[in-house]
């Protein structure tokens, strides 16, 4: 971990070498790794010290870091993320809340915490973490950075502990569309069938509506400039049932899967869960067979109308979150509802398996007297992940955004 760490984004493990390439696309550039990933020489804790203590030293790195090492990058350390990854606040009971760099009184989010923390602080060019509900997409909004939940089984997750398998992705962050269009270059490679010149851009009303009324202004202006570049929105449904219903399937599928992972530790050890995510796996424990089946039979549906919706050139303009990020002061009841809130947002990407790029497009007076930022995000196809990343650099260039 680098010997000053002010935002306590890095886990404080001893120093072990980790070699890179002496050249290559990310030559220059230092890089985190949420500590979900092995690195040999170091531990995999996954924010929680029993896990921690059965670690051992990994004598493999994870190919997905390994990848990113053979492009010249260089390894900066691991960063802190939530305890087993099951939260979206960026508060973790055992190692400490990692400082969001953009706004240090807000919290950073969750659960790649550390890994955002590291970017928006500068204290790295890029960081890995991953996304199962909203664990780049959140901390990037909520910390002016870009960040993208890649469509599900893009980027490998090999050597890499899981939440929900069917909803784990790896993303990364970066605070400017070059930088992260580096990365995506290695991390990615070309779509197979990359979006056109001009996308269909569609404005999913619904999700609109999401917002916090007092974001709401500030929001559509930020929607309006990306519209100027890329084209007009047209409006388009693509909720299935209700976003209650697409939440609840989200979270049974979610529940069910990171208690099938992370319950039999939990039952032999009894760890000391922090707060909120001891009673996230109490509730998980308790999702039925039949609530996991009917999850399952809405994401078939909904994706199936997400994929004829989109074709191979619609793309979503949304926003990523319904409002700026919660202060660090804000109690466990409010960061829970504002968790709730966000997810029926960004349950979308989750259920289809669709990619996701957050903006760093907006920031907006509070209610405290100061300015914090919020994401506006691109959905687009299965497999338009590079593409959307072009768009990004598309506005850039057109001064719109990092």
């Amino acid at each position: 971990m680098p010997l000053h760490d002010p935002a306590h984004a890095f886990v404080p493990y001893p120093d072990a070498p980790v070699p890179h390439a002496a050249s290559g696309v990310l030559t220059g550039l230092r890089f985190g790794v949420k500590d979900l990933f092995d690195v040999a020489g170091y531990p995999t804790g996954g924010g929680n010290p029993i896990v921690l203590a059965m670690s051992g030293i990994k004598t493999r790195t994870a190919p997905t870091v390994q990848r990113l090492l053979d492009a010249g990058a260089a390894f900066a350390g691991k960063t802190v993320t939530d305890e087993l990854a099951f939260s979206m606040n960026g508060q973790n009971a055992h190692f400490g809340a990692p400082v969001n760099g953009a706004v240090p009184e807000r919290i950073s989010g969750g659960s790649s915490s550390g890994s955002a923390s590291a970017v928006s602080n500068r204290l790295v060019d890029f960081a890995l973490g991953t996304d199962t509900g909203g664990s780049v997409r959140a901390p990037a909004s909520h910390g002016a950075m870009l960040g993208l939940r890649p469509t599900h089984g893009r980027v490998s997750l090999a050597c890499a502990l899981d939440l929900s398998p069917s909803l784990d992705t790896c993303g990364w962050f970066a605070r400017d569309s070059a930088t992260f269009a580096r990365v995506a270059d290695v991390l990615l490679g070309a779509d197979a069938r990359p979006l056109p010149a001009r996308v269909r851009l569609l404005w999913p009303t619904a999700l609109w509506t999401l917002l916090v009324p007092d974001a709401a202004a500030t929001v559509k202006e930020a929607a309006g400039r990306v519209q100027a570049v890329l084209g007009g929105a047209t409006p388009a449904d693509v909720v299935h049932e209700s976003l209650d219903a697409m939440y609840w399937h989200f979270r049974h599928i979610q529940g069910r899967e990171a208690w099938l992972t992370d319950g039999p530790l939990i039952e032999r050890y009894a760890p000391p869960l922090g707060p909120g995510v001891a009673e996230r796996f109490t509730w998980s424990r308790q999702v039925t067979d039949a609530q996991v089946a009917a999850a399952w039979a809405h994401r078939r549906e909904i994706s199936a109308r997400l994929d004829a919706l989109l074709d191979d050139d619609g793309v979503l303009l949304l926003p990523t979150m319904p409002d700026v990020a919660p202060l660090r002061s804000a109690p466990e009841a409010t960061l829970e509802d504002y968790r709730n809130r966000a997810i029926r947002l960004l349950c979308l990407a989750g259920l289809t398996g669709l990619p996701q790029l957050s903006l760093p497009l907006v920031w907006r007076d509070d209610a405290a007297g100061g300015r914090a930022p919020m994401g506006l995000s691109l959905l687009g196809p299965r497999g338009s992940d590079r593409s959307l990343v072009a768009l990004a650099e598309q506005l850039a260039a057109a001064g719109v955004g990092a």
